[in-house]
């Protein structure tokens, strides 16, 4: 702890980061019911806390190993800040990207003067490419995270919390490998142990939750996308062993309470930030019921790098995140008037955010209706209207699959299709992944149903129904793709696009 800390208090930060603002969240405060304020990160100059971690490192590097030059591999904010590091400290610079960066953020990086090596379709392979250059480069590699002087230059972040508000309780920190963690967590409970520190992760990037819960690193086997900036399959070792000892808590948020916290925030700052730079806030609102009135909680908003087209899907999902927002499948039967009848006696008096209609037999019809509900009192008395009216429905407020596809998308079940298996892949954003991806799969499957719709990230998500007698080897050739998937099991694909007999329930609400 001494030396953590001693590192920390000397860490060489502020020749290019800045001590940035820790700001009241009036409207948050009013909302939860205790003191809410924000650590602006966003307000650095590369948009991130990166900068502070990779200055640290790379301000202590010798004589020698600054005349060999560093290398990062990165697709965002570390890239970032390595660069502009080394532009100050007059040290050559190599980042490796995956060739599916958007544009954006290679040019930021190339700004600062470093030299950029676009290299695979994933993190993994840059980084792969990134230690084959330092075989043959003698480059010294700056870790994102699991490096001394890095966490100690993420902590001083802690240290200006501390020094801004004394009176602070809880600080609410976005984890991807957790060197931010770690950072301000090994500094934080040296000078007041009884600031709690909690971990917030999206629930689909989870690793230091799973790894805490495991008692040892595990690796995730698919990491999500929509919060790229902690999308981490492994936390480091030393980011692990800090905490293990010092940190409280780690919880997870799902997609559509993180876009609630973005807008949050925007209404506090006017400011947007990225995905995984709304994860505190998302944690200090999922949370807001269990902390006492007297709190003083911190978010750290630790980024701002997002590209512009990812804002539509965002504002998409704030509604339901916020929980404004209902969505619904609603069994009608194909009679005269039968849609009439619904509009007029339930659906009258709500606003309607999304309504798609389609034909499943001569018999019934299935819809997807979304009903602004400014409240949960309001999401009911709609439930209400639909039992009054003995209507067959499913809430589908919080099935991914319906709320990232099937919502956008025109069609329903097929008759025709035989063994279908439907599947979610994450494709690279670049041009030639969807050839490079049908020609892995080769001729003998038929590709009953396609889906996709850019979020404007480095990777999409594709939602593909095959037919197919034996999936076992389907898998096998989709795992030979190298791309992720995962098999689609929702209410929303056995409702709307699954050809299977018998699968359309009955009843009114799932359990």
């Amino acid at each position: 702890m001494e030396e953590a800390l001693r590192q920390t208090l000397l860490a060489n930060v502020y020749d290019v980061a800045e001590e940035t603002p820790l700001q009241l969240a009036p409207k948050l405060t009013s909302q939860l019911g205790h003191d809410v304020y924000l650590k602006r990160e966003d307000l650095q100059s590369v948009h991130s806390f990166k900068l502070r971690g990779a200055y640290n490192k790379m301000s202590q590097l010798t004589p020698d190993e600054r005349k060999k030059g560093v290398i990062a591999a990165s697709a965002g904010n570390h890239a970032q800040g390595v660069a502009l590091s080394a532009k100050k400290l007059g040290i050559s610079a190599l980042i490796v990207m995956p060739r599916t960066t958007p544009s954006i953020k290679v040019e930021a990086v190339q700004s600062y003067g470093a030299e950029v090596v676009l290299f695979g379709d994933s993190y993994s392979d840059a980084y792969e490419h990134s230690q084959a250059i330092i075989k043959s480069s003698g480059r010294v590699f700056i870790h994102p995270f699991d490096d001394p002087l890095v966490i100690a230059g993420q902590g001083t972040v802690g240290r200006e919390i501390l020094e801004q508000n004394p009176n602070v309780t809880h600080i609410f920190v976005p984890v991807g490998g957790g060197g931010l963690l770690a950072g301000i967590a090994q500094y934080v409970k040296a000078i007041r142990p009884d600031v709690i520190i909690i971990g917030v992760e999206p629930e689909d990037s989870a690793a230091m939750h799973a790894s805490l819960k495991a008692n040892k690193r595990v690796i995730l086997p698919h990491v999500g996308i929509f919060a790229d900036g902690v999308a981490v399959k492994q936390v480091g070792e030393h980011t692990f062993a800090t905490a293990k000892k010092y940190v409280d808590k780690v919880i997870t948020v799902n997609v559509d309470q993180v876009c609630a916290a973005i807008k949050s925030i925007f209404e506090e700052t006017r400011s947007i930030v990225e995905p995984a730079g709304a994860l505190a806030t998302a944690g200090i609102q999922a949370l807001a019921h269990e902390l006492p009135s007297k709190s003083v909680s911190v978010a750290i908003c630790s980024g701002a790098n997002m590209t512009f087209e990812r804002l539509q899907f965002i504002a998409e999902r704030t509604l339901l995140g916020s929980g404004k927002e209902a969505l619904f499948a609603v069994r009608l039967l194909e009679q005269p008037g039968a849609l009439r009848h619904f509009c007029k006696e339930v659906v009258n008096g709500y606003a309607i955010t999304e309504f798609s209609y389609r034909l499943t037999s001569r018999n019934e019809a299935y819809i997807c209706v979304g009903i602004g509900v400014p409240s949960e009192k309001d999401k009911q008395a709609f439930v209400g209207h639909l039992d009054k009216y003995n209507y067959t429905y499913h809430d589908l407020s919080l099935d991914e699959l319906a709320k990232e596809h099937i919502r956008h998308m025109i069609g329903g079940t097929s008759s025709e299709a035989k063994h279908e298996h439907l599947y979610d892949i994450q494709f690279p954003e670049r041009p030639g992944a969807l050839n490079d991806f049908l020609q892995a799969i080769g001729n003998n499957w038929n590709i009953s149903l396609f889906h996709y719709r850019g979020q404007g990230a480095d990777t999409g998500h594709v939602l593909i129904g095959f037919e197919a007698s034996d999936v076992k080897t389907l898998e096998a050739t989709l795992a030979e793709t190298t791309y992720d998937f995962s098999r689609v099991e929702s209410t929303a694909a056995d409702l709307f696009l699954a050809s299977k007999q018998g699968v359309i329930p009955q009843n009114k609400r799932l359990p």
